[in-house]
């Protein structure tokens, strides 16, 4: 049987090499921020730098079917500010802030 965790792993993966494709750089997978007694946690499931030099913070979503409006509809308003809580995290430990931005990776279906 195949799990939950290897569904999500196979559609990060699938996400990752489309960036590539496209000459994005992976920089780091996963991206986890612990909650802690005052703020809550995060992550990011992808974060790469694009040709430009623009660091991309990925969210990767999957949904086997479109019935309850597909992969890109789950990204909710809770969902966009725990990713900015964890892309804060990640660009204070940066020297530099590079420009950034957001992308979605939604994939429906198999």
């Amino acid at each position: 049987m195949v799990t939950t965790k290897a569904v999500g792993d196979g559609a990060e993966e699938a996400a990752a090499g489309w960036l590539r494709a496209r000459g994005l750089e992976i920089v780091q997978r996963n991206y986890r921020v612990a909650r802690g007694p005052y703020a809550r946690g995060g992550e990011i499931d992808i974060i790469a730098r694009d040709t430009d030099g623009t660091l991309v913070f990925v969210e990767v979503r999957h949904r086997a079917d479109t019935r309850h409006g597909g992969a890109a509809a789950t990204v909710t308003p809770a969902k966009q500010r725990s990713i900015i809580h964890a892309a804060r995290h990640y660009l204070a430990g940066l020297k530099s802030l590079p420009p950034c931005r957001f992308d979605v990776v939604a994939l429906d279906g198999e």
